[in-house]
């Protein structure tokens, strides 16, 4: 079988000009925020991050992002401000907030002040990714026609709808099962550790082990090659990798 890969990838995401967008991380965790920075920036875009409500004004007003991942809760003041204050000078922001788990009231409040989309932590980096390539090319930051579409052989997932289809045929997959193969299917023929899935599939304090990976690539492996010509594949010692066999 002749192997097939289309990919809709962040650096078709750019400016008219084509020079890189510019995302602004804003999160008191510096940990997190040096992850979610690091992710970023390999996916070819300008980043900047910010740990108070006052480095993240004052860098904002300097970077003038594209799009910002804005923490709720910081510890001079809220998010909710950031925001106000950013847009005061740059109103078509984009701000992806970033909310506690069981903080209802934060999530309804990010939205109706204007926030356009949230995650709860824990959160994937995948998920983060895709929400901040939707909100960019909502804005017009697209170079690209096919959109969400990744494609690799006879296996196809639009990212946008969340189908996979494996021959035609809708393929129905749980949501991490989901998220393992955005990943794998993003970075075709690419040997891919069993430590770097978890660190961007899993949530980003996770602390599973190995087994966990072993687990899920079983599971898609059931639902994505049975019938078929094997598409996921073991490199011993190494981790997996998605291709064909030719």
């Amino acid at each position: 079988m002749t192997e097939r890969v289309s990919t809709t990838r962040s650096a078709d995401l750019t400016h008219p000009d084509g020079t890189p967008v510019r995302v602004l991380v804003v999160d008191d965790e510096p940990n997190l925020a040096e992850v979610m920075s690091s992710v970023l920036r390999h996916e070819g875009w300008d980043v900047r991050s910010a740990g108070t409500g006052l480095s993240a004004v004052r860098t904002g007003r300097e970077f003038r992002p594209d799009a910002i991942v804005l923490d709720m809760m910081l510890p001079d003041f809220d998010g909710l401000e950031v925001m106000r204050r950013l847009r005061e000078d740059n109103p078509r922001v984009g701000v992806l907030f970033l909310t506690a788990r069981d903080s209802v009231q934060d999530r309804i409040a990010g939205i109706t002040a204007g926030g356009d989309d949230y995650v709860t932590k824990p959160f994937s980096l995948e998920e983060v990714l895709a929400r901040l390539r939707g909100m960019l090319r909502r804005a017009g930051m697209s170079n690209d026609t096919a959109q969400s579409l990744l494609v690799v052989a006879d296996l196809t997932m639009d990212e946008e709808a969340r189908e996979v289809r494996r021959g035609g045929e809708l393929v129905d997959l749980t949501a991490t099962e989901f998220e393992l193969l955005r990943f794998l299917m993003r970075n075709p023929r690419r040997v891919l550790s069993k430590a770097l899935i978890l660190d961007r599939v899993w949530n980003y304090d996770f602390g599973g082990q190995a087994h966990v990976v072993e687990l899920y690539i079983s599971y898609l492996r059931k639902k994505i090659d049975a019938g078929h010509e094997p598409l996921i594949h073991t490199v011993r010692g190494v981790g997996y990798v998605l291709k064909t066999s030719t």
